[in-house]
This record gives C-alpha cells, structure tokens and sequence, in this order.
C-alpha cells in the first residue's frame, strides 16, 4: 500500500467515524431526550454511510481494515465532544488515543514493510 493510499485511507477512517458518532448520537438523543422515532433516521443513514465508506479503505483484508478504524475512531470520540460540547479531555483521554493511533499506524504500514 503505497503511502498516498494510507493517507488516503486516514481520511475515509474519519469520515466514516464521524458517520458512526452521528449514528450513535441520533440513537442516544432519541433515547435519552425522549425524542421523535423520526430522529433515527439521520443514524439509520450514517450508519449505511459508515458501512459504505469502510469498504472504500485500500486493505487486504476486512480484519485490518476494522482493526486500524478503531484507532481513528477512539480519537474522534474524544475530539467530538471536545469541539461540540465543550468537554475538555483529561490526561488519560489524551494518551489513550495517541496509543491507538498508533497501534493504527503500525497496521496500515506495515504491510509495505514486509514486501
């Protein structure tokens, strides 16, 4: 995977975590605020976009695919609340993210490495 497709494979690992933080909110704020059934619609379709866009990502095998999403999408659920709500991270929220990314990093680069 040459390095264009890694970061190309970046950028659709945050949008597609975005689409599953907007699912997750639609579901959450339709259950927590007693809200319309018509408020999981938005997640119904950010769920359909997630899955639509981590089959875009340039991996061999599904397993990795998923694997390297979750560091993106660890360190997107605490940046989300952060830019939205204002919910400044602790210590920990900062690091446990950065171990993920990386763990991310590793995955997605190294089967170049190995070729």
């Amino acid at each position: 995977m040459p390095i264009i497709n890694v970061l190309s494979s970046i950028g659709i690992y945050v949008l597609a975590a975005l689409a599953e933080i907007a699912r997750c909110f639609a579901f959450w704020a339709w259950m927590r605020f007693d809200r319309s059934a018509f408020r999981l619609i938005p997640g119904v379709i950010s769920l359909v976009l997630f899955a639509y866009l981590l089959t875009k990502v340039e991996v061999e095998f599904a397993g990795r695919a998923y694997a390297a999403y979750g560091g993106i999408y660890i360190a997107a659920s605490i940046a989300c609340p952060w830019a939205v709500e204002g919910q400044v991270p602790i210590q920990g929220d900062i690091i446990g993210p950065i171990f993920c990314l990386t763990g991310m990093a590793i995955i997605l680069i190294a089967p170049m490495l190995q070729k």
